[in-house]
Order: structure tokens, then sequence, then C-alpha cells
């Protein structure tokens, strides 16, 4: 398994001790030169200019010599320039400015590496939370037996709090297990002789034996974690803000140096154009408003995992949103119940209130609810059953009541489906009390608030074109939702793989935003140009986002996309100002009227004027979004 990313590992990498080098040498330069001892030279070389010779022989060479190599490449960046910069630096005698150089260039390939390699710690989560061994049953006892060894048919002993190793179907025991690393729905399924189960699951406070379905490397989780591989290796390589200011940047300046080189014929013009040429603006500015941006974020309880979301997102012209958990509340709630003529829909909900206070089904926290805020009574219920696929069933207050499916009751009893009411959106469930249909219950889970404000404002003031509502749910119920929030074009019944290929495919025709918060989406969060998270509900797609939303409000989208809009603008003021300036103080070396210690004077005044504009980064500098919920 590959190291976790930290940030000790990147300073153990080549780049990461070359900066680290820099920082060394440059700390002793600066000690060494207010002292007697700095003073003294050996030979031609003052000592406090050593540590900074040896940072330049060592790091300076390394960096360049990589430079070059991207150069021949085709590759040409505003690092191009800094190379140059080392290597006038040296032939000026301006060591300090070159070590300069090396620590700025060096220090932000470390940075990032790190960003890059964080990605993957996505499968390593996903690793990590599979178990190694099972505990199988034989007429011997159980024992522990490594994962690739399990068969379809074995019996598996599951402990309380354990991962479940495989997918399977329970043999013995009643308990729980949480299925939202899957499904996306963060509710507690009842597991009871019958009931499937998948690998991944975290089981619950009972033991459970557990016949296997399917081998390991056959699970639905194993295939979670081939998607999220596969979209890992096929992730596009995006350019960088600096990168494409500095494509055009770097030759125009070095046609500058040349031509003033050749018309004067002095080649110290050539070495004062790239002084003052030396592409700060665009290797400290720019960095230094994303690192204000992050923090900025951070303030607005927004993580920021890969810093360049912060670049991409103002070019996102198509967004995908999940349904569950991020235009929704992921609570359904009773919305309707639908009563045959003659039947009181309080005594009906009573009796199953009564019933669902025994049952680990998502929906019966939802009535339960219902009827707490009616003020209703619940009766005892005694002879209580639930089997997967079959419905609940018990008998309260003398009747016996069933609570079970539309499509259920339609094979079991088709006069009595007859009576139901036509297909609404959201869930529902259907009542017989006596084995008479009496009641149907819907349920929806309820859009935010702030949803269709968020995504009405969308298209006028973040200038996307698109936005799909993409779910695993069934059709009515992402339909309703769509039509809540003003979304029109909708995918539902998505498996993982399907989201990513849509993703995929859509991230093919734009630049793409997509937004979910189950580990389900993880895969389609990594392979769109910006993946948010929403929510603190998995580890795993945090790994995966670029950005994690922590409070469960899309007003902090928004923001986020505000914060992202303002740094763009703020670094393109610092890079692009800064380079006019430069540009401006090119020419005026390139006659001649700037000699190379002035100019890189001049070079660090304008560095100055870009970090300071682009600390304003790190402040809101007003309002941080536009819509009211």
């Amino acid at each position: 398994m590959a190291e976790p990313p930290t940030w000790s590992a990147a300073l153990r990498s080549r780049e990461g001790r070359i900066a680290l080098l820099a920082v060394v040498s440059i700390a002793l330069h600066l000690m060494l030169r207010w002292t007697a001892l700095g003073a003294t030279a050996i030979g031609p070389i003052a000592v406090h200019h050593a540590p900074l010779l040896v940072c330049l022989a060592i790091g300076g060479t390394i960096v360049v010599v990589d430079l070059l190599r991207s150069a021949l490449r085709g590759e040409f960046g505003a690092d191009l320039l800094a190379g140059i910069s080392i290597v006038t630096a040296v032939l000026l005698g301006e060591f300090l400015a070159g070590a300069l150089v090396v620590l700025m260039i060096s220090g932000g390939q470390a940075l990032e590496q790190y960003a890059v390699r964080s990605a993957s710690r996505v499968l390593d989560a996903l690793a990590r939370r599979s178990p190694s061994v099972a505990h199988r049953r034989t007429n011997d006892g159980d024992t522990d037996v490594p994962l690739d060894v399990v068969s379809p048919g074995d019996l598996l002993v599951v402990h309380p709090h354990e991962i479940c190793p495989v997918d399977g179907v329970v043999h013995e025991g009643r308990g729980t297990m949480d299925e939202s690393y899957l499904t996306g729905e963060p509710y507690l399924l009842s597991k009871v002789p019958g009931a499937e189960v998948y690998a991944g699951a975290i089981n619950g406070a009972a033991v459970l034996t557990v016949r296997a379905t399917r081998r390991a490397i056959d699970s639905r989780y194993a295939k979670i974690m081939a998607v999220m591989r596969e979209s890992e290796q096929r992730r596009p390589r995006l350019r960088r803000l600096g990168d494409q200011l500095g494509a055009w940047y770097t030759p125009f300046a070095v046609a500058i140096a040349l031509g003033a080189w050749a018309i004067s014929g002095d080649p110290v013009r050539f070495l004062a154009v790239l002084v003052v040429a030396t592409p700060c603006p665009l290797l400290i500015a720019i960095p230094v408003a994303i690192i204000g941006a992050i923090s900025l974020s951070a303030r607005r309880g927004i993580v920021i995992k890969d810093p360049a979301v912060l670049e991409r997102v103002d070019t996102v012209r198509t967004a995908i949103f999940d349904k569950t958990g991020t235009l929704t509340y992921g609570r359904p709630s009773l919305t309707e119940i639908v009563a045959a003529p003659g039947v009181d829909a309080n005594d009906i909900l009573a009796l199953v209130a009564s019933l669902e206070r025994y049952s680990r089904h998502p929906l019966a926290e939802s009535i339960i609810a219902a009827a707490d805020a009616r003020g209703l009574v619940l009766p005892d219920a005694a002879e209580i059953h639930e089997r997967p696929g079959q419905g609940l069933t018990g008998r309260v207050d003398g009747h016996q009541v069933i609570v079970t499916s539309r499509a259920k009751l339609t094979q079991t009893d088709a006069a009595q489906a007859t009576l139901l009411p036509p297909i609404g959106g959201g869930m529902e469930c259907v009542v017989l009390r006596d084995d008479s249909y009496v009641a149907t219950f819907r349920f929806r889970d309820q859009a935010r608030e702030e949803g269709k404000a968020f995504i009405g404002h969308l298209s006028p003031r973040h200038a996307l074109a698109r936005v799909l509502l993409v779910s695993g749910d069934r059709e009515t119920e992402v339909r309703a939702l769509a039509a809540q929030v003003g979304i029109t074009e909708v995918h539902f019944s998505q498996s993982p793989e399907q989201k990513l290929a849509l993703v995929r495919a859509e991230t093919a025709k734009a630049p793409t935003l997509f937004m979910g918060d189950g580990i389900n989406d993880a895969p389609a969060l990594t392979a769109a140009t910006v993946g948010i998270a929403f929510g603190r509900n998995s580890d795993i797609t945090a790994e995966a986002a670029g950005a994690v939303i922590m409070d469960s409000t899309l007003l902090r989208v928004d923001e986020f996309l505000h914060i992202a809009q303002r740094l763009r603008r703020i670094a393109l003021q610092s890079a692009v100002g800064g380079m006019l300036l430069s540009l401006g103080a090119m020419v005026v070396a390139a006659i001649g009227a700037l000699p190379p210690v002035w100019g890189a004077v001049t070079q660090e005044v304008i560095d100055v004027f870009a970090v300071l504009n682009a600390l304003r980064a790190a402040s809101p500098g007003g309002a941080l979004r536009d819509f009211d919920a």
C-alpha cells in the first residue's frame, strides 16, 4: 500500500529536500552576514555566501536540469523563466536571489506533489475499511481465514461493530447494519434471517451469522474500489493559472532580453532584463492568494483538500448534484396519509406506529415522529414479524396489521391492489387491517429550504449552462425533488459506475462540478473537474473531493463559489498587474536605463505590491453569497 501523504513525506521527497536545503542555506547566510566570520573570505568567495553556493550547486543544478528537460518536451511555463533566472543570478553574483528562486520552485513542486499524492488516500481509506480476515464457521468451530479463501456458501460470523467482509444473506441473528457507504442513505437497516448484507457495511450491536453469496473480490464494495482506482488513473492533468500565464510570459521575456542584447551588443542588458523579468508575481503572489482563500474558506466551514479546485471552479459550466443529503436533508418524513373511505387516518397511524417501534426500517422513525406530533396514544403490539421483502406484520389492539409495499400487495392480492390511489412522488407504504386495505402512507425526503433559490441563481450568477440531478433513487422520487428545486435534467436509478460514466461524459463536453455525500459518490467526485463533498458522513467521500462543506447548507456552497471567484480575480490582478509592471521595467532595462542591481531592486518592489494585493484573498471583502434562502 502506498505511504499516506503527510507533510513529513512531502519533505522527504526530492523536491522537499531541496526546499529544506534552500531554507537552511538562506538562514545560515543571513546569520553569517551579520557576524565577523561572515566578513572573511575563502579566496574570492565571502564566507556568508558559502551556504548559498552549496544550495545553488546542489539544488539549483537539479532544478535547472529538470526545467531544461521540460523545455525539451515543449513545456514553457513560468518556472522555466525562473530556471533561467537562477543561472542569471549566479552569473551576476546575486546568490541570495538565486537561492530564493530555488526555494520557490522546489517548495512549489513539493506542495504540488503533496496535493497529487493525496488522491491515493481515497484508495488507502477504502482498503483500510475492508477487513483482511473472516470468521468462518465450520463443524469444528469458528476459524479466522484470509478473506480471499472465502467461497460462496461459507458461513461467516460478523461480530458487533465489525465490518461485513463479503456480500451475503443473514443465516442467524437479528440486528442492524449501516450501509450508508453504498447507498448514501444515513440509516441503520434491519437485518433478520434472509436479509441481504453487503461487504463494507458496519454491523450493529448483535452477532450475525452470514452465508456468503459472492467472493470478496466480486462484492459491490470491491467494484467501487475498482471503479475508484480506474478513475484515479484516468484523472486529467489540468493546467494551473500560473502555468497558463507563464506559457506566453516566459518566451516574451526571453525575446525582449535577447533583442536587447542583439541590438546593443551588450550581454549585461540581457542579464538586466531577465533579472527584472523573474516571475515572482506568478511564483509567489498566486500561492499567497490561494493560501489566503484556503484560510478564509476554513473560517466559513469549508475545508479545501486540493487547492487547485479554487482555480478550477470558476471555469465549470455544468453542475451535477446527487440527491440525498445534498439537495435534501436526508431525513424522510411522513407527508400524507391517503385513507380508504370511512377510515380514520389517526387510528391507522396509531396502529402502524405501534408496530414500527419494533422495526429498523428507514421509514419507521418518521412514522413514529408523526404519531408523536399528533399526540396519539400507541397501544401495545404483539406477534411482530418482519421478513425481508414481506413487510411488517403484527397484532395491535386486537387487529392484524400489515405494512407492505404496493408491488408486494399487487402480487399477493390483486383485488385489494385496485383500491390503491395513483402513485405519487416520493416513497410510500401500504397498510392493511384485518386483511383489508385501509391506507397508503406517503413520505418525502424534504428538499432543502434554500434549494430552489440556490439552483435558480447558478446560471445568472455563476455562468453555469446546465444543472443535472443524479440519484440512485427511483424515478418518481427524483423527479419530484427536481420539480421542487427547479432542475429539468434528471438521471435516476444510477449505480456508482453509472454516475462515474455520466460525470466523465459531461466533463468531456465542459468542465463539471459534482456534489455528493456518500461513499458511492467518491468515483464521480474524483472524475469531475471539481468535486465537493457535502457534510461529514463519509471520510472516503471527503478524501475523494477537492473541497468539503462541513455545514449542511447550500449557503456554504455558494460561499465557496464566491471565494473561488474572488481568488481568481485577485490572483489575476496580482499576476497580470505584476507582469505588466515587470514588462515596463524590462523595456527600461532593455534600453540600458536600468542596470541589473537596480533591476533586482525594482523587481522586489513589484513583488511587494503583488503580494500585498494577493493578501486580500484572506479577507471576505463584502458579501460571500448573492441569493436569499
